[in-house]
């Protein structure tokens, strides 16, 4: 990542480069080879981390925001930051962090971004000099040219300073929804403009590298949260949305949630006749488990699932079985590069190109325009190859919101339509962490990124529980997240990596957030544990995750908690452990929670007062107006949505289709 101009002092930018070293210090460790030794001894310094983190918040963040991250650089040099050693310096940061909850929101987002580039600044031919010490081989192949995959899906170009369209419809969002939409109504004979606030990036813009997949292909480039820090929010930004960065796991949606959706006025999706949408997503995306295969962290996790007798299965996956690559799939969190994950853009993007649908990417709706409770047409900021931006106004009669359940919302909000409702019934399926160190290398890098689960607690509180499943391993990203005491102890953990294996949960939501936007229109995620079955599911979950990982045969077994840290080693006692897990503090910045699947901002029912959109899919308030993503959900699946969210997009198309 080029750094840019800064745009802080000198002053702080010292504060910052003294801070980013107290995180990923240079410490003197004896008795190991020469490697780890260079690793030890490398601070962020010798990486220009600091430097990094000001280029990163002079292109992303407002003025006001630079100004707060000054003013804690400024509280940190006046408690003589500068003075201290290595000891008082991260004592001083601890101290701090405890202070305040907007301290220690800020503190955790500065060790955040400091691990990110520490461990994830990496080009196809400059390796991170960290990765060796700690076991990672960084990409295992090398993208294909542009001629090898070429882009296939052609891009509407759009120059000046304002631009001009007309369409029948016009899809805001490209991902499992608006994707399927989008091949529907081009297949019926609609004409269709789709806007992707992203880019357009195929299998020769992936090269398994995080930090360029993370900026690249992800909401906020990868580092989007809740307002306080509750939770971290993981959500595609790209052509095809979050099913090009997605695990591929295929579930229908439960004859349980659908007589549920039923109940809030989704009428007849109850119903035997709704299998048609199901099935014509399944059939389209080649869904499949003849070549799910399992790499070593899920033969741990069906190991342990064996040991304690729960049921387990392999997944099914839209991937194509003739080019897929196991080794390279625990990279497919930045984009599959041999092609095998049959995305949106592979599929039903692709399908609606061919019926002649026009994209423009790097397209920020910023607001529908009605005109006497109709719709009437989109207006969207362009951003050119360039840099520059124009203004793009789409005319259509017919708009289908699906920008995902984060930014739907805000869209709707902007707009001044979409009712009480808009924003609020948020759910995020909040997903928790809990990591085993082996004594064989796991390689967690190594295989299908995702390819079982076990329902065991999927019912525990009711309808609500939790999937048990494991997930790939990333330095950064693992780095980003572990607790940190000290430097020392953060690196040692780190050098480590390659024997590790995370086990995740994914539960059914039973309170809810809310989407809001602030004094810029911008999307603002309000979430947290304050509801109790919540915060008993997700400690509950990390109990389980634990009693698996020791099923499993961990020798060391480490929670996300930030602190007090709470780790188990082989020979203490394990009962007090998982005590201490029940005991844990589940506010803001305590703990590292992460959710992959955002939902039910612009929920449909029956009810205008408590839902945006009627059971057909249109805004209750708003003709030509429609929800085509996972925001219209009217509560959690408590699986993982993306076949919920495609078979939903294809009925709404078939009833936009019939309302045309």
């Amino acid at each position: 990542m080029a750094v840019t101009v800064g745009v802080l002092s000198d002053t702080r930018r010292r504060t910052l480069e003294g801070v980013c070293d107290t995180f990923a210090p240079s410490v003197d460790v004896p008795d190991v080879d020469d490697t780890a030794r260079a690793f030890y001894a490398r601070a962020a310094s010798d990486l220009g981390v600091a430097a990094q983190i000001e280029s990163l918040l002079a292109q992303t963040a407002l003025p006001e925001e630079i100004e707060a991250t000054g003013q804690l650089l400024d509280a940190i040099a006046g408690q003589g930051f500068d003075g201290y050693d290595l000891d008082a310096r991260t004592a001083l940061l601890h101290a701090m962090g405890e202070s305040a909850p907007e301290v220690k929101f800020g503190l955790r987002q500065l060790r955040a971004l400091t691990f990110l580039f520490f461990y994830g600044l990496a080009t196809t031919t400059e390796p991170n000099p960290n990765w060796p010490a700690i076991g990672y081989p960084g990409p295992r192949s090398a993208a294909p040219s542009p001629e090898q995959a070429p882009k296939t899906i052609e891009l509407l170009p759009i120059r000046g300073e304002t631009t001009e369209l007309d369409a029948d419809v016009c899809i805001v969002g490209s991902g499992a929804g608006g994707g399927v939409i989008a091949a529907e109504l081009a297949r019926a004979g609609r004409t269709v403009v789709v806007l992707e606030m992203g880019s357009y990036r195929n299998e020769s813009d992936f090269h398994q590298l995080e930090l360029q997949g993370m900026f690249e292909l992800y909401l906020g480039g990868g580092l989007a949260a809740s307002e306080d820090g509750s939770i971290a929010v993981l959500a595609g930004s790209t052509l095809g949305g979050g099913t090009v960065v997605n695990y591929m796991n295929c579930i229908r949606t439960p004859q349980p949630i659908r007589e549920e959706w039923a109940a809030h006025g989704v009428e007849g999706i109850d119903q035997p006749g709704y299998e048609e949408h199901i099935d014509a997503v399944w059939q389209r995306l080649g869904v499949n488990d003849t070549a799910t295969s399992q790499n070593r962290t899920h033969k741990r996790l069906i190991a342990a699932c064996e040991e304690l007798g729960y049921p387990h299965r392999p997944l099914t996956r839209n991937a194509d079985t003739a080019c897929e690559d196991p080794s390279t799939c625990g990279y497919c969190y930045a984009g599959c590069q041999t092609g095998c994950k049959q995305s949106t853009m592979k599929t039903f993007l692709q399908d609606a190109a061919d019926a002649g649908a026009k994209f423009v990417v790097g397209a920020r709706a910023e607001r529908i325009l009605t005109h006497h409770g109709r719709a009437r047409a989109v207006v969207a900021t362009v951003t050119h190859e360039d840099g520059s931006t124009g203004e793009l106004t789409v005319n259509a009669s017919t708009v289908v919101v699906a920008a995902g359940a984060i930014e739907s919302p805000a869209l709707l909000l902007r707009s001044g339509i979409g009712g009480p409702a808009a924003g609020r019934h948020l759910r995020l399926h909040p997903a928790s962490l809990v990591a085993g160190v082996y004594e064989q290398p796991i390689e967690g890098w190594v295989g299908q990124i995702q390819s079982a689960l076990s329902d065991q607690f999927k019912h525990i509180e009711d309808e609500h529980g939790f999937l048990i499943e494991a997930t790939t391993v990333a330095p950064a990203i693992v780095a980003m997240s572990l607790p940190w005491e000290d430097g020392l102890q953060h690196k040692r953990t780190l050098g480590r990596l390659a024997h590790v294996a995370p086990f995740i949960s994914v539960a059914r939501d039973h309170g809810e957030g809310q989407v809001v936007i602030d004094d810029y229109g911008r999307a603002v995620t309000r979430w947290g544990f304050g509801d109790e079955v919540d915060a008993r599911l997700f400690k509950r979950a990390m109990v389980e995750l634990a009693r698996l990982q020791r099923a499993a045969g961990a020798k060391e077994i480490i929670t996300f908690y930030q602190r007090p840290v709470l780790r188990w080693s082989e020979g203490e006692d394990f009962d007090a452990f998982l005590a201490a897990i029940e005991d844990g503090s589940l506010e803001p910045n305590d703990i590292a929670a992460f959710t992959a699947h955002q939902m039910g901002s612009c929920r449909m029912g029956s009810d205008p007062s408590d839902s945006v959109a009627d059971g057909r899919g249109e805004l209750h308030d708003t003709k030509g107006v429609w929800i085509g993503d996972a925001s219209a959900f009217p509560t959690a699946p408590g699986v993982n949505p993306m076949i919920s969210i495609m078979s939903l997009a294809h009925r709404t198309a078939a009833n936009i289709v019939q309302a045309t």
